[in-house]
């Protein structure tokens, strides 16, 4: 009967030697990496930063830029101008994002402003086609902005000198204004008195200041009571002597700056 042919042993190291020996050398290995980041040369290691700083534009100057507050202790290093950069480099990406931001909020701003001066304008005409249509173009000036359509009425014709009380000439006036303004009763409408730049100084009325809040009060009583416009949306204010529109040294500017001012807000820009 044949005999089965004894195994040899197999020819050289056992298996598990060539991976202790694998693990031993990995392990030199790390133990020679770490020794040598403790004792680096500073002035190599300054070159190889420049080279990183030329090809990845990481730091600032190279060499320089790591040696200003570098710490090697046992492998770990600290570079203060890494910090930096990276907070300077949010910041500008911060600020870019902010200033995109702002750029489309102004566009913004600007397209509703557009539409709201052409709102204005059609507005405007067709107030000056009211205004002609009662024969007040003499009377009444009509002008606009992006916020507002306003009707200029001269001081004159509406009160007597350093008087707030309307006259009885101008109540067919005032009658048709509010003929015209009740066209926009769901409006915010700002009545405004001004005056010249001459003081002042009655048994009623210590100042311009108080002529001109007293004139604007008594347009905003006439509103009221002969129209129907809601008197939460009307304000009336006293501006005085400080907003002029013609020169104060002639008579012809004085009697323009004494003047009231009525204000038809654009729903969008209304206070």
């Amino acid at each position: 009967m044949a005999k089965r042919k004894e195994e040899e042993p197999p020819k050289g190291a056992p298996a598990w030697q060539s991976t202790f020996a694998d693990l031993m050398n990995l392990l030199l290995c790390f133990f020679v990496m770490l020794f040598a980041m403790s004792t680096i040369d500073a002035e190599k290691f300054a070159l190889v930063a420049a080279s990183f700083s030329q090809t990845f534009s990481i730091f600032d100057s190279g060499g320089s830029s790591l040696l200003e507050g570098l710490l090697i202790n046992n492998g770990v290093s600290q570079l203060s101008q890494l910090d930096e950069y990276m907070n300077t480099m949010g910041q500008a990406a911060e600020s870019d994002v902010e200033s995109d931001e702002f750029k489309e909020f102004d566009e913004k701003v600007s397209d509703v402003q557009q539409e709201m001066l052409k709102q204005n304008e059609e507005l405007a005409e067709k107030i000056e086609e009211a205004v002609a249509e009662q024969n007040l173009q003499g009377d009444i000036d009509v002008d606009f902005t992006s916020q507002y359509v306003e009707l200029t009425l001269n001081g004159a014709l509406l009160f007597d000198s350093g008087k707030s009380e309307l006259k009885a000439e101008a109540l067919p006036l005032m009658e048709k204004v509010g003929v015209i303004l009740q066209k926009y009763a769901e409006s915010i409408i700002e009545v405004e008195g001004h005056t010249d730049n001459v003081p002042i100084h009655t048994a009623r009325f210590a100042n311009n200041n108080e002529l001109s809040s007293a004139r604007a009060l008594s347009v905003f009583d006439y509103l009221v009571e002969h129209t129907n416009l809601i008197p939460a949306n009307i304000k009336h204010s006293g501006r005085g002597e400080y907003i002029p529109v013609a020169d104060n040294s002639t008579p012809e500017g004085r009697a323009k700056n004494r003047r009231v001012e009525i204000k038809i807000y654009n729903p969008l820009a209304a206070p």
